[in-house]
């Protein structure tokens, strides 16, 4: 009797277990049972207790009978949540205000449990000080003996992108010596690069933008060079592998050198590109143009490209490129080339945060 009563009592859990737990059914008839976690018009994600968490393409995916409440969002935009069922081939979603909401399968963008809904929420609307994602580069070196020299190369990029704006900053500064005997000029590099900007999303599509750029290099007299701008982009290609925008607006520049000091107005022509390739690497390119509107036969031009690789999760492998061209560097000196360029590579710390 005590056998009796024993396995009673396991298969009573055992058919507990099944009963309040989610259940896909697949076309080609495999079942899943589960916890429904999240969905899009790509992929399901249902965690299992023995195989771990299990993604199916989500047009593979026949019926799904769910215990736990999910919020289900639709191609117009409407939320409504409760437990789902499925009929004749559309979802019946249970809900505690309205009844039983029936809706096609075509129509739903996108699935979430509670948690996963309640973390959704959270992301629409982050802190400032929540999302970022960047990290830092660094590299020194020195000679000795028959040589000496130092030079160190810094690089630094964080990014904040949430569903409506982007923040983006970023930082290049290279400074090098040599300390032989007879050595001229002693300083051999002195660059520094930074700036930063704010975009926000007016529609899938266009988006307007302010941004705050400044350089030094002492090599070309620049003490300081402040372009301050601002316009509107547009996302030509936005998907999470690939995004190309076009960028055009006004902006101010003020350059201050050793003997001349410049102010004006100027147009801003961008495009940037990113690419990732793969899961460790990531590209990114950037090609601007400024035209004096005082005068158009003076102009500024410069060109960025950099790429990131992961070794592990917060260690990876960072190259960074920048050519800078004016056209009237200082008149006074002559002798001042019209292009610097600056190239650091090292190893990258990232973060996100």
């Amino acid at each position: 009797m005590c056998k009796v009563h024993l396995w009673a009592t396991l298969s009573v859990f055992a058919f507990g277990s099944t009963l309040f737990a989610d259940q896909v059914v697949l076309r080609n008839g495999d079942r899943l049972t589960g916890t429904i976690a999240k969905s899009d018009d790509k992929i399901l994600l249902i965690k299992t207790e023995f195989a771990g968490d299990i993604t199916v393409q989500w047009p593979a995916v026949q019926e799904i009978n769910s215990t736990q409440p999910l919020h289900v969002t639709l191609a117009n935009g409407k939320t409504v949540a409760g437990p789902v069922t499925t009929a004749d081939g559309s979802l019946a979603v249970t809900t505690a205000n309205s009844g039983t909401v029936t809706v096609a399968k075509s129509d739903v963008t996108a699935l979430r449990s509670d948690a996963e809904q309640t973390d959704y929420e959270k992301s629409l609307h982050p802190g400032l000080l929540q999302g970022w994602a960047g990290g830092a580069n660094v590299g020194f070196a020195l000679t000795a003996g028959n040589s000496d020299t130092r030079s160190l190369a810094l690089a630094f990029t964080g990014d904040r992108k949430t569903l409506h704006d982007d923040i983006s900053l970023y930082e290049n500064t290279v400074y090098a010596t040599n300390n032989a005997a007879g050595a001229t000029p002693s300083t051999t590099a002195n660059s520094n690069q930074a700036g930063a900007r704010y975009a926000r999303n007016l529609n899938p599509r266009l988006f307007a933008y302010v941004a705050a750029d400044f350089q030094t290099n002492a090599l070309q007299e620049l003490n300081l060079r402040s372009v301050l701008g601002g316009g509107l982009g547009f996302h030509v290609i936005n998907t999470d592998e690939t995004t190309l925008d076009f960028l055009v607006g006004p902006n101010y520049t003020r350059e201050k050198y050793d003997t001349v000091t410049n102010s004006f107005a100027a147009l801003s022509l961008g495009e940037e590109l990113t690419r990732k390739l793969g899961a460790s690497t990531v590209l990114t390119q950037k090609l601007y143009f400024f035209p004096d509107l005082s005068d158009t036969g003076q102009y500024r031009a410069t060109f960025n490209f950099g790429s990131v690789t992961k070794l592990s999760k917060w260690l990876g492998w960072q190259n960074a490129f920048g050519d800078i061209y004016v056209t009237n560097p200082p008149s006074a000196t002559p002798a001042l080339k019209k292009n610097d360029i600056i190239l650091t590579t090292g190893l990258n710390l990232s973060f996100t945060h």
